[in-house]
């Protein structure tokens, strides 16, 4: 989430705080995260960032602000305190942010750019780092220290394997967890902080410092596992043990089955799980990933499920900039419409994959805003944009949206079946089994099949050592999870569980409001899921 961003439209907050860290402590906006159910808050660059001259020429700004130019400072432009002439006042004003945040059960997780500076390439202003000492905090070609290698796209990559720069980087890590009371970070662009001669390195200088150093190593380390311009600039899974990352793969193969193409229900399985071909063979657990659906750089899920193509206009770049390959899907017509079909169809493929992010393994990321049907209006690169399209709409807000959202986290919480800490094998396998339709075990013929766009799980709820209290080991309910990206309804049988199970229906994606069945389902019974949906099953026998 964004600090102006959340806050800048809500009537609930006094006008002088909005768009400023005090807002974002405010009582207002605290509520709506706490009554959402979210457990932590990821806040997009708050260090002091500085916008380019291209976007100042055009009258934009950098409104992410990926383009940092002190490591140690606040954003002054996010500040009240600032606003109302008292420089310097965020420091404490951010503090007081964290405090409220913590004091409501809120975790803090700073998105740090140490990837590069404001200072951009050789032709970019000299600030402070090129004048102070050039090699030492920028990566340049040996022998010709005018250029730079860019691995970020952004005209410098900082030296991440040089004594100083890596003492500034660790320095600010300290300040920002002892000082500012940051509890970690979400590390944009990591490869390129692990290269020292160009390739990744997984033991390199700086992600090793991070997990020997007593403050640093205690601290949530989130890593978005790509750059740029490089043959290993994809690096996701390569991360050490310590680390957690954004997972591209649960992204995009997540978007491509719910609009229907043939990833292949392995492909389903896999990142539903946990993705354990990417981090099970490292000895990593589930909770290495971080899965997500949107995020800050491309559609927000609204705009997912509302257009085929990037609508960038309002950057000043005739639509050039952006990725074009969005994984999306209009649902049959481009932008905003009044066809009552088209509309249901987006608000249920929203719910969908909403609920496949809440229910996979591993840690669920919700792109702020995505819970309120929040648009930009096609824009999948509004990093310029300080203004309503990227603000959220409080008062266009869907709160049925908002509700289902909240149902959805409330049962991941309340049900530890859904937050496995382990990859299942041998005799624990059996507590996570996969279904056809049928109701038939899943063959490798069926696993084969690329086509396929239907599966049921069962979770089953048994003893789980992870989640032992004194040593006694803890139950929790049997679920089925039944999934049909078809386009039209399908039957699924449910097959025999454990005895006198009676399954009940949790949610239903097609329709939320609709009142749940009288009675309870059997092994044997027929359960319609209707197309483009998720039904829920839970057997709470065990009370």
């Amino acid at each position: 989430v964004h600090v102006k961003g959340f806050t800048m439209r809500n009537p609930d907050i006094p006008p002088e705080l909005r768009g400023t860290y005090a807002g974002l402590g405010h009582q207002a906006a605290i509520a709506h995260l706490t009554d959402l159910g979210v457990t932590t808050v990821e806040l997009l660059p708050v260090h002091q960032n500085v916008p380019e001259s291209f976007l100042v020429a055009e009258g934009l700004t950098n409104y992410w602000g990926y383009n940092t130019i002190g490591f140690f400072a606040p954003h002054n432009g996010y500040s009240a305190a600032v606003r109302a002439g008292h420089p310097g006042g965020q420091v404490a004003e951010f503090q007081a942010m964290v405090d409220a945040l913590h004091q409501a059960g809120l975790e803090v997780i700073l998105d740090v750019v140490f990837n590069h500076t404001a200072e951009a390439g050789p032709d970019g202003p000299a600030l402070c780092f090129r004048g102070i000492d050039n090699l030492a905090y920028y990566r340049v070609v040996p022998g010709d220290p005018s250029t730079y290698y860019d691995t970020t796209g952004c005209g410098n990559a900082l030296n991440a394997g040089d004594p100083i720069m890596l003492q500034l980087m660790m320095d600010s890590l300290r300040y920002w967890i002892t000082v500012m009371h940051a509890d970690g970070f979400r590390f944009d662009l990591a490869p390129t902080l692990a290269r020292q001669d160009g390739a990744f390195d997984k033991v390199s200088a700086f992600l090793d410092m991070c997990s020997q150093d007593p403050v640093v190593c205690q601290a949530k380390l989130v890593a978005e596992p790509w750059d740029v311009g490089q043959m290993d600039s994809y690096d996701l899974g390569r991360f050490p043990p310590l680390w957690r990352e954004w997972n591209g793969k649960y992204r995009d193969s997540m978007r491509d089955f719910w609009r229907s193409h043939p990833v292949g229900i392995g492909e389903f399985a896999d990142r539903f799980t946990g993705s354990a071909d990417l981090y099970g063979a490292a000895d990593r657990r589930p909770t290495s990933s971080v899965n997500l659906i949107t995020v800050h750089d491309g559609f927000t899920l609204r705009d997912l499920v509302s257009y085929d193509d990037k609508h960038n206009e309002a950057n000043g770049e005739n639509n050039r900039d952006g990725t074009s390959d969005n994984n999306s899907w209009n649902c049959g017509a481009e932008g905003p419409t009044d066809d009552p079909e088209i509309n249901a169809l987006r608000a249920r493929q929203s719910r969908a994959m909403l609920t496949t992010l809440m229910l996979s393994f591993g840690v669920p990321m919700l792109l702020g805003g995505d819970e309120l049907g929040r648009t930009q209006q096609g824009n999948n690169n509004a990093y310029c944009q300080d203004n309503e399209i990227t603000w959220f709409d409080w008062a266009s807000a869907d709160t049925g949206l908002r509700d289902f959202t909240k149902r959805l986290i409330a049962l991941r919480k309340a049900h530890p079946v859904f937050r496995r800490r382990r990859f299942l094998s041998g005799a624990e396998a059996s507590q996570l089994r996969w279904y056809t339709p049928a109701g038939s075990a899943m063959t490798g013929a069926d696993w084969a099949d690329h086509n396929a766009l239907a599966i049921a799980l069962y979770l089953d709820g048994s003893d789980d050592p992870d989640r032992a209290v004194d040593g006694t080991w803890l139950l929790d309910d049997d679920f089925f999870v039944l999934v049909n990206a078809w386009w039209e309804p399908l039957d699924f049988v449910l097959p025999a569980t454990r005895k006198q199970a009676a399954w009940r229906t949790e949610i239903d994606t097609y329709d939320p409001a609709a009142p749940a069945a009288a009675g309870a389902h059997s092994a044997g019974d027929h359960v319609t899921v209707r197309p483009r949906s998720i039904v829920v099953l839970s057997d709470a026998r065990r009370g």
